[in-house]
């Protein structure tokens, strides 16, 4: 039998602060047409083109942490936008390669300063971007996010011979 713990899990937290930061961050960027979404998107590509990059959609959807087909839907409507455009890979005809138009630029670099402002808030009850509580957290965080789940399935050997 397993205990039940007296406060929030730690799973629910993580969810509540998610959703917590969604939902501030579409309210931040819906100004300058944007959802989060879409901003986590124009966010990556912003940052892998300052690299030197032009990324696959595949690309940076591994980048994003994104389904390939989420990003392929995002970036037609942020090509609709004028704020993308997508062209075929000459090395790869079945590959699209994404880069941000100049006004996508402008709206994107935007974004990013609402964004950063709302860390700032966020992050202030751990002494701001630059303290050393926000680096063990973000730490913290990736340890977190580097751990491969896999949850058990219905049929599997572990839940056979159990009830519900």
């Amino acid at each position: 039998m397993s205990k039940v713990s007296p406060g929030p899990t730690p799973g629910f937290l993580v969810w509540r602060l998610a959703n917590k930061w969604r939902v501030a961050v579409d309210r931040a960027v819906a100004p300058l047409g944007l959802t989060h979404a879409q901003y986590s998107l124009v966010a990556s590509l912003y940052g892998m083109q300052r690299a030197g990059e032009r990324p696959s959609q595949r690309q940076l959807a591994d980048h994003a942490g994104l389904e390939a087909l989420y990003v392929s839907k995002l970036a037609r409507a942020l090509e609709s936008a004028e704020l993308i455009e997508r062209t075929r890979d000459p090395h790869d005809p079945r590959a699209v390669q994404l880069a941000l138009t100049g006004q996508g630029q402008a709206v994107t670099r935007q974004a990013i300063d609402a964004v950063q402002e709302l860390h700032q808030q966020l992050l202030e009850p751990l002494g701001g971007l630059d303290a050393p509580r926000t680096r063990a957290f973000t730490d913290e965080l990736t340890a977190l996010l580097d751990t491969p789940l896999t949850p058990s399935q219905p049929n599997d050997e572990s839940t056979q011979g159990t009830t519900s």
